[in-house]
C-alpha cells in the first residue's frame, strides 16, 4: 500500500513541478476575480452572490475540464513521446498500479481544481455582493422552484458537473494511452466538451431508441437537479448514470487492456 502511495506522490509531482499547472490556477483565478469585479463596478444593479456563481461555475468549469483533459493527455502520450516509459516499467511495480497511479493524480488534479473553482468563487461574491441567506438565488436562476436552497444547489452542481468531467478525463485518458497521442486526446475531449451539446440537440430529434444510449445525451447532469421526473427526452437522473456507467468500464477496460498488453521495448 506504502509503494502504490509512493507512486501517486511521484505523478502528482510531475504535475505540480510544472509552471503550466500554476498557470492554470491563475487563469481560473484571474478570470473569476475579472468577472466579478466587472459585474460589481461596471455592470447595472446587484446580481446577488448565488448568482454570479453560478454564471462564473458554467463558464469556468468548462476551463477546469479543459485543463484536466491537457494534463491527461500528457500523462501517458507524454511518457511514450519522451521515452520514460521504459524507465517506468523497469521498476518493480506492475502496469497496473503505474496506470491507477496516473489515473487516480489526474483525478486528484480536477477535484483539487474543482474545490479551488468553489471556494473562490463563494467567497468573493459573497464579499462582493454580500451573502443571501434565503432560499432564492442560484435555484431561481436555474427557473427551478424545487424548495431547495441555493447553497445546496450549488453543491449538486458541482457533484454533477464533476461526475461529467470525469467521464470527459477518461475519455481522454484512455485516448492517451491506446493511441499514445496527446494531441489527439485533447482534440476528441473537446470534441464532447463543446460539440456535446449541440449534438445532442441535434440527436434528440430522431425517433431511434438506440439515440438514447449515445454518451452526448448524458453528459449534463445538471439538469436533473431539483427536477424528479424525466428530461425532455425522457431521460431519468438513475438512466443516465446507469448508460454513463456503462462508458465508463467500457474506457478503463481498454485502456487497462491495452496499455498492460503493449510492447514498448522497441
Amino acid at each position: 500500500m506504502f509503494n502504490f502511495l509512493q507512486l501517486v506522490s511521484n505523478e502528482n509531482m510531475k504535475i505540480y513541478r510544472r509552471m503550466r499547472t500554476w498557470i492554470m490556477f491563475g487563469i481560473i483565478g484571474a478570470m473569476l476575480i475579472a468577472i466579478s469585479v466587472i459585474a460589481k463596478f461596471v455592470g447595472d444593479g446587484n446580481p446577488g452572490n448565488w448568482s454570479m456563481m453560478l454564471i462564473e461555475s458554467n463558464i469556468l468549469f468548462m476551463l477546469v475540464t479543459l485543463f484536466t483533459v491537457v494534463i491527461s493527455a500528457d500523462s501517458v502520450a507524454g511518457e511514450f513521446t519522451t521515452g520514460t516509459i521504459k524507465l517506468l516499467l523497469i521498476r518493480p511495480w506492475s502496469r497496473s498500479k503505474i496506470l491507477l497511479s496516473k489515473y487516480i493524480s489526474l483525478l486528484l488534479f480536477g477535484l483539487l481544481m474543482t474545490i479551488f473553482l468553489f471556494v473562490l468563487s463563494f467567497v468573493l461574491n459573497a464579499a462582493l455582493f454580500g451573502y443571501d441567506s434565503s432560499p432564492q438565488g442560484a435555484s431561481n436562476l436555474a427557473g427551478i422552484d424545487s424548495g431547495i436552497s441555493s447553497l445546496s444547489y450549488m453543491l449538486l452542481f458541482y457533484v454533477a458537473q464533476f461526475t461529467s468531467l470525469i467521464i470527459t478525463v477518461t475519455l481522454s485518458f484512455m485516448i492517451s494511452t491506446v493511441f499514445r497521442s496527446g494531441g489527439l486526446a485533447i482534440g476528441l475531449s473537446l470534441f464532447v466538451l463543446l460539440g456535446g451539446t449541440t449534438i445532442s440537440a441535434l440527436l434528440s430529434m430522431l425517433d431511434y431508441a438506440w439515440v438514447d444510449y449515445i454518451l452526448f445525451l448524458h453528459m449534463n447532469l445538471t439538469g436533473y437537479i431539483g427536477n424528479s421526473g424525466p428530461d425532455p427526452q425522457g431521460n431519468t437522473l438513475g438512466f443516465s448514470l446507469g448508460v454513463l456507467a456503462v462508458y465508463y468500464v467500457v474506457f478503463m477496460a481498454l485502456t487497462w487492456s491495452i496499455f498492460n498488453k503493449r510492447d514498448v521495448a522497441a
